[in-house]
């Protein structure tokens, strides 16, 4: 069975490379990877990808830049098969990771969503293990299981603990839900909770199979530290509480509405963004952490 690997591009040349020969290092061979450069200010791009030379590998620049949320909505509508993954562009595969989710998705009809065991390393290919990483072990299911319903929603909305690009979809749960408009940070929560609020369930299995990068100058740590991450969220865990709420779902609407993983999250930035010197950020900080 082919997966589709969709790949919205935007950042560090060398490290997109490595997340690309990792595709191409698969066991399993049955995939195609489709690239959508989101304009990269980089002229070597485009000849790189053609030195590769593998029909399985296509690679689209565009026009104009599109942002995080205009990207990935556009990788959609590439996906042909029925397995989708989309994977993050200074990533890791480990070399199992196309075998795991198609033998997951044999395994277990009933999920739409794959969740397999991670690996954290930061830029320069280190392991980590942050107060973030920790945070979603203690959450995590200590074993392999099938979620689903308001169980899903719940465990998702205390701990975030999924690793949204090592999960590998059914093509129609995740392009029938599709990304909702005008979310650049929590996209991927929104996308999971959507399909779970559908009727959808997701599988999560410990064996690793991905790695995937923390580092300090990602586009989403520079909002955190900015605060600005937090107005995002703070906005869309108070549009699903209704929505969850309406479902009668009232444990994952609570949970919801006390975000505390989220609150979490900003008061420990607090001390680094005043190092830093960002004092809009800590003003921002503190209001989600207080609000």
């Amino acid at each position: 069975m082919t997966v589709d690997i969709l790949f919205p591009y935007y950042g560090d040349v060398e490290l997109m490379k490595q997340a690309v020969r990792s595709v191409i290092g698969q066991s399993n061979p049955d995939w195609r990877l489709i690239v959508v450069d989101d304009g990269y200010p980089d002229e070597s791009i485009p000849g790189w990808f053609a030195s590769l030379n593998d029909e399985r590998i296509t690679y689209m620049r565009n026009e104009k830049n599109l942002g995080a949320n205009g990207n990935y909505r556009k990788c959609l509508t590439f996906v042909e098969n029925e397995l989708v993954t989309v994977m993050g562009a200074d990533d890791v595969m480990l070399p199992n990771y196309v075998q795991w989710l198609v033998d997951a998705a044999a395994a277990h009809p009933q999920a739409s969503v794959f969740q397999p065991g991670v690996v954290v390393i930061d830029e320069h290919n280190a392991a980590s293990n942050t107060l973030v990483e920790k945070t979603k072990a203690f959450y995590r299911p200590n074993h392999s299981t099938l979620l689903q319903g308001e169980d899903l929603a719940l465990s998702l909305l205390r701990g975030n603990w999924f690793y949204f690009p090592s999960l590998g979809w059914r093509a129609d749960a995740i392009t029938q839900t599709g990304f909702r408009q005008g979310l650049n940070v929590v996209q991927d929560m929104a996308l999971v909770l959507d399909i779970a609020m559908n009727g959808g369930a997701l599988f999560y299995d410990k064996t690793l199979a991905f790695m995937y990068r923390r580092h300090g100058g990602s586009d989403s740590s520079w909002r955190a530290l900015e605060g600005t991450r937090f107005d995002e969220e703070r906005t869309y865990f108070t549009t699903i509480a209704a929505e969850l709420e309406a479902l009668r779902w009232k444990k994952a609407a609570k949970a919801a509405r006390i975000r505390f993983s989220s609150r979490a999250h900003a008061l420990t930035l607090l001390p680094k963004a005043a190092l830093a010197k960002k004092w809009r950020g800590v003003k921002n900080l503190a209001v989600h952490v207080v609000k």
